[in-house]
């Protein structure tokens, strides 16, 4: 062993033993090697010498990797050595007088020494070695050996040049059709003979070889002549060896692969229909077993389904008649077979079974009737569909408890039922009597099925039923279209043995929620729907899960049906009674707080069902009271108590509060402002002792973040539910709530001090008027704070709760202005803040990032020159602002802010503020006269340089009275000064 070999063997060594700093040299060494001009005659040398694979490997590498990057810059000698020699080990012929022994090296020694000949091949193929292919055929008759080798160079150079399934560059995209057509003109009719005589000589002797030819013939297929395989030699040879039982599995499966590359060969829609037809396949069919494992079973159920939707294919291409004809002939002859694999077989990764048999359904919908043959496949397609959205029974506790596994397979199943579901619809619409009848069917199989696939059966059933609900009309499923009224009775009567399963008890309730059009119509299965809502198979299922699902079903069915359910209010509430005694009488000794997300749904749908005009008020105020009073009761004990909690208990009891606050707030949803003040005063009153109570918790828990913004939530509702008689209320709570605001809880006090001025307009000025100096100060301290700490080190957290803060005012300060309440901003406790709010409001206008913003801000500066000047000459209401509009307002934002190369008028937002910003300048003309319009022309234009002719038509467009053509014209304006800063416009 030399020293070349030694290094080669230590640097592929990784067993560890090897001294890491004598790898490295190793390396190297060998490295230093590969850059040497002899570096090929080398590895020829080694190649014919040395046995040791490792070495083989290296050599055949590196004369890959010298070829593909020197073969420009090699001699002519040098290359015919190259070719000789390679060519000479693959034909098992001599180099000088020694014969290499590489076939007996490992199969990816064989494949390299293939991929070092399709290097040559790239660069030589068919101008300098034209003979490749014709030379190495005599060769095969050495026998299976030679054969292998020239297989795995037909493999490599598919896989390396031709085959389309990898990217390629332009280069060898240009290289490829330059081979393939070499190929075609030279030797592909030669090779597919030898093939043929291959397969025939050792089909008994050698089905491995035979095995290892179809596999590599089956990649040729797609683009040589096709004649020379669809002859009255080969199809019956191949059809032979995939039909005769007794040989090589490996063999048969590999004849099928090479019809099914027959079979996807790209022609003419006419020519393949023709082809296909003449195959005969249904003589394969019978080949298809439940054997699963079996590789022929897979290699023909592959080209059962290819052949199918190659067949559909050409049926969509073809427009004669007879063409058509039997396009359709032989898909029905294939289909029962199709529907099979899809129930029974791994289907090939490359079929798409939704998307082939939506192919299939989409045919049918010219066709009407339908034939029985086609109502027959339509319930096989409903089979396949039921099959594939069934659960695996050993998923079923995974489930159910909704472990990792369960929620992945949950997630996988969502996923992959969206297309089925989508082909169910179109199932639907093209055969709605036998989808509906296939469902029934399918519902009752499932009740009777056995134990071990009850859940699976049952969950399948249901999610076919729902899935049909969403492609029914609302006035189909009111008036119970065909079989509909049958199913949802069966669905509203039946009890499940599985009902305790998570996944059943979801879909069951959802897909009773989906009808409820048909039972809105149809009064009389009403107590079916309560009954499987409010016992053990709804709310009070012991599923968690299922438990707050139904709650919040239960709440959208009480939605819908409202004064129809007003029979079943005792009912109703005496089956929820023990789910509002966990809120009304909660165990404070309890370390784990009822969820609040069904105790809010449960408590919404009684507010809906009390809260109704149709309840005799009597009635209502015992319900309303039987709920409110405890709740209170609860919060009050628990206040009168705060000052004795200790740390422990202290998390668990406001988190009692918080949930009872949420279920007053959901009841309180039930009742209308109408209803509250003007019919039946006295429910209102109840809602007004219930915010007495619950605003205390804001004296009690100043700073307890959670409860602050519940109460605030509940104030919200009030505000709707009580209409004005809420004001009495507003100053005491406003007063707490402001108390304590973070940014982050100015925002929600902003929003409710918005929906009190949306809602009572200028009647909520005293209180605003109040509050407003405090907002002022707390807002514009938090916004300059941020100012002020703004470097790599500030909090995001906190920069971005300020933003949206100051985002929330503009929104405020807007709809202040909007709704006449500016006089606000002039009281004498605010005009503090009015000159840092005008500077805000500019600084905003001019280059905020956001447009809408921006526009906001504008549109609050119009709407005070509107409030706040007399037309022109008037008193100055307020001293100073029609100045500091002329000469700060109109020339920055006006004039700068819009000549800045950010402002894109390409963008539809940023035209809406431009018109914004024209319009400013109307009313400020209408208000201020020639004022504005003197400064602007003598002072703003000036500054930006423009022309005094230009000026002179800006000041015309103005006084007129068309401001659409003022904004077309001041547009036009500022493009053009934009383009004289760059100095490419002359003005005329």
């Amino acid at each position: 062993m030399d020293d070349v070999e030694k290094a080669i063997l230590i640097s592929f060594d990784e067993s560890g033993a090897i001294d890491s700093e004598l790898k490295s040299q190793a390396v190297n060494f060998c490295q230093q090697i590969k850059e040497t001009p002899s570096v090929c005659r080398l590895c020829i040398e080694k190649l014919c010498f040395c046995k040791l694979v490792q070495v083989q490997f290296w050599c055949l590498q590196t004369l890959h990797e010298v070829l593909r990057v020197k073969y420009g810059s090699m001699n002519l000698e040098e290359k015919n050595f190259i070719r000789k020699s390679v060519f000479s080990m693959a034909c098992l012929e001599s180099i000088d007088d020694k014969i290499c022994t590489i076939w007996e090296s490992p199969a990816f020694i064989k494949n390299k020494l293939a991929q070092v000949l399709v290097t040559l091949i790239y660069f030589e193929y068919p101008l300098i070695w034209s003979s490749v292919f014709v030379d190495f055929l005599p060769h095969l008759s050495k026998g299976t050996v030679v054969i292998d080798i020239f297989s795995r160079l037909l493999n490599a150079l598919d896989d390396e040049l031709v085959s389309m399934d990898y990217p390629r560059t332009p280069e060898e995209l240009a290289v490829a059709g330059r081979v393939k057509d070499a190929m075609r003109q030279q030797c592909v009719p030669q090779i597919v003979r030898a093939w043929y005589d291959i397969v025939s000589t050792y089909r008994n002797s050698d089905p491995e070889i035979c095995t290892t030819v179809f596999d590599c013939m089956s990649r040729y297929i797609s683009w040589i002549d096709i004649g020379l395989i669809v002859n009255d030699a080969f199809i019956p040879l191949l059809f032979e060896l995939i039909l005769v039982d007794g040989i090589s599995e490996q063999l048969r499966a590999a004849a099928a692969g090479c019809v099914f590359a027959v079979v996807s060969k790209r022609m003419d829609a006419y020519a393949k229909l023709s082809l296909l037809k003449r195959l005969e396949m249904t003589r394969v069919f019978g080949l298809i077993s439940d054997d699963n494992d079996s590789e022929l079973v897979s290699s023909v159920a592959a080209l059962v389904t290819g052949y199918a939707l190659e067949i559909l294919e050409c049926s969509k291409r073809v427009n004669s008649e007879d063409a058509k004809v039997v396009s359709m002939e032989l898909l029905d002859e294939v289909l029962p077979t199709v529907f099979y694999v899809m129930q029974n077989c791994e289907m090939d990764a490359a079929f798409s079974i939704v998307q082939f048999l939506s192919g299939y359904v989409a045919t049918m919908k010219t066709l009407s009737p339908l034939k029985e043959k086609q109502m027959l496949h339509i319930s096989q397609i409903l089979e396949v569909i039921r099959t594939q959205i069934r659960y695996d029974p050993m998923y079923r506790n995974n489930l159910d408890i909704l472990d990792k596994i369960g929620m992945e397979e949950e997630d996988r199943m969502v996923e992959s039922r969206k297309d089925l579901f989508v082909l169910l619809r179109n199932v639907g619409r093209v055969a709605p009597e036998v989808t509906q009848i296939f469902i029934r069917n399918s519902f009752a199989s499932a009740i009777a099925s056995s134990s071990d696939r009850n859940v699976e059966e049952v969950e399948a059933a249901l999610s076919l039923l729902y899935a049909l609900g969403e492609s029914m009309t609302d006035e189909a499923m009111r008036v119970g279209t065909g079989l509909l009224s049958e199913l949802v009775t069966n669905l509203l009567s039946t009890r499940f043995p599985c009902h305790s399963n998570r996944l059943v008890a979801l879909i069951y309730l959802e897909t009773i929620t989906r009808y409820m059009k048909f039972v809105q119509e149809n009064t009389q299965y009403i107590p079916l729907v309560l009954a499987a809502f409010l016992d053990e198979r709804g709310i009070h299922h012991p599923n968690i899960y299922v438990s707050r699902r139904a709650s919040y079903l239960f709440m959208r069915v009480v939605k819908l049906l409202k004064s129809k359910l007003v029979p079943f209010i005792e009912t109703i509430l005496q089956s929820l009674q023990d789910i509002v005694a966990r809120f009304t009488s909660m165990n404070l000794t309890s370390k784990e707080p009822a969820g609040s997300e069904d105790g809010a749904y449960i408590f919404e749908a009684i507010g809906l069902l009390i809260g109704m005009e149709d309840v005799p008020l009597e009635k209502q105020s015992d319900y309303l009271s039987s709920l409110l009073t405890p709740l209170c009761q609860q919060v009050e004990a628990m206040l009168m108590n705060a000052k004795r909690l200790n740390p422990e208990d202290s998390p668990l009891k406001i988190a009692n509060i918080q949930q009872i606050i949420v279920a007053i707030n959901a009841l309180s949803k039930g009742f209308s402002e109408r209803l509250v003040t003007a019919s039946r005063p006295a429910i209102g009153h109840m809602f007004k002792q219930t915010l007495d109570v619950l605003l205390q918790i804001l004296v009690v828990f100043p700073k307890v973040e959670p409860l602050r913004t519940k109460v605030l939530s509940f104030i919200h509702r009030m505000v709707d539910t009580l209409g004005a008689s809420v004001f009495p209320y507003l100053p005491k709570a406003l007063e707490q709530l402001l108390a304590e605001s973070e940014p982050k809880e100015m925002v929600g006090f902003l929003l409710l001090l918005n929906q009190l001025i949306c809602k009572f307009s200028t009647l909520v000025h005293d209180i605003l008027e109040e509050v407003f100096p405090a907002i002022a100060g707390r807002v514009l301290s938090a916004i300059q704070s941020i100012v002020d700490s703004s470097g790599p080190e500030a909090n995001t957290e906190e920069i971005r709760e300020v933003q949206e803060l100051q985002k929330t005012l503009f929104t405020f300060l807007h709809v202040i202005t909007t709704h006449d309440l500016s006089s606000v901003f002039l009281s004498p406790r605010s005009r503090d803040f009015l000159t840092a709010i005008m500077q805000l409001l500019l600084h905003t206008s001019c280059h905020h990032k956001d447009i809408i913003t921006r526009k906001a801000c504008v549109q609050i500066f119009i709407r005070l020159i509107k409030d706040w000047c007399a037309r022109p000459y008037g008193e100055e209401k307020v001293p100073g602002f029609q100045s500091f509009m002329i000469e700060t307002f109109a020339t920055n934002c006006c004039l700068h802010s819009v000549l800045d190369k950010s402002f894109e008028f390409g963008d539809a937002n940023t035209l809406v503020l431009f018109g914004e910003i024209v319009l400013a300048q109307k009313v400020m003309y209408e208000k201020f006269g020639d004022d504005f319009l003197v400064h602007l022309v003598s002072k703003g234009f000036p500054s930006a340089h423009c022309p005094r002719n230009l000026a002179e038509q800006y000041c015309q467009k103005l006084k007129g009275s068309d401001i659409k053509a003022l904004r077309s014209f001041y547009q036009k304006l500022i493009e053009d000064l934009r383009l004289q800063q760059n100095g490419s416009l002359v003005f005329r």
